[in-house]
């Protein structure tokens, strides 16, 4: 009876590992594309976003990320007493607006004349207009920046930042804000190890 269960064991052992064994004829059939045609580590079956750029940083679907802008900035110019001259030692200034819409292509500003409380609202308007205009024609003229892509707008003294009616006070209150929006359309890149290396090549 011993010898039975031995052999009644033995035979079982051997015709489950005679089943486990798969013999594959012909290649499986894989139902997804796993190649990752642009290097991106996503595969194309998921891949939403084909050809990003290499290095870029990616969501789940391979697409890049959109990073709104949302900069605003006080110009430092200096207005002559009823005047809209823009004085060629603030170029500077107007510059940087001009660099950061040239990085980014997508972007829209609006300039925003402000000025203090001295003389009538009419007056002040139509000057905090004027000045705002220039800003813009000066972008367009000197650096460049399509006329498209930017408006004037003029506040009169509807909105003081400093109400104490000092002379130091009336002199903040008369500024230029460039206000740009728009999309930053620059790939954001993923740093590893090598990124300094392929930079200096």
């Amino acid at each position: 009876m011993k010898y039975l269960v031995i052999l009644v064991a033995m035979f079982t052992t051997t015709a489950c590992s005679m089943n486990d064994i798969v013999e594959l004829d012909k290649p499986t059939k894989q139902n997804f594309d796993l190649t990752d045609m642009d290097s991106d580590g996503v595969i194309t079956a998921r891949e939403r976003c084909a050809g990003t750029i290499l290095g870029a940083s990616i969501d789940n679907y391979g697409c890049g990320q959109v990073i709104d802008i949302n900069h605003s900035e006080e110009l430092k110019i200096l207005f002559a007493n009823n005047s809209d001259v823009i004085e060629p030692q603030y170029y500077e200034e107007v510059e940087k607006i001009a660099k950061l819409m040239k990085k980014h292509p997508n972007t829209y500003v609006v300039i925003e004349g402000h000025c203090s409380v001295r003389g009538s609202y009419e007056l002040n308007l139509a000057l905090s207009q004027k000045r705002a205009k220039a800003v813009t024609k000066l972008l367009e003229n000197s650096f460049d920046i399509d006329a498209n892509r930017m408006s004037a707008v003029g506040y009169s003294f509807d909105k003081p930042v400093d109400t104490s009616g000092t002379p130091e006070a009336e002199e903040r209150n008369r500024r230029v804000i460039a206000s740009v929006t728009g999309e930053n359309t620059m790939s954001d890149m993923r740093w590893n190890i090598y990124t300094v290396d392929e930079l200096e090549e």
